[in-house]
């Protein structure tokens, strides 16, 4: 029983391991290309460049016997539906 633990904790030390040497690769990669791409992608400019503001768009004009019948129906549903 004694060989089978000790071989399980070698195989345990060993894939962690693995994985601790794996992660600082990974982290000294990480920050090899954010110097790279710092250094040869194009600065960001300053403030970003402004898109002139679309006009709202223009309501279709309603005719006035609509929208008298518009205004009577929201009066009436005020009325009915007042608390």
């Amino acid at each position: 029983m004694s060989d089978l633990m000790t071989k399980a904790v070698e195989l345990m030390v060993a894939g962690m391991g693995f994985v601790f040497v794996f992660l600082i690769i990974l982290v000294f990669a990480t920050t090899l290309m954010s110097k790279v791409v710092a250094r040869y992608a194009p600065p960001e400019p300053a403030t970003p460049a402004r898109t002139p503001r679309s006009k709202p768009p223009v309501p279709p004009s309603v005719d006035p016997d609509t929208a008298e019948a518009i205004k009577q129906a929201i009066t009436k549903f005020r009325a009915r539906h007042k608390k």
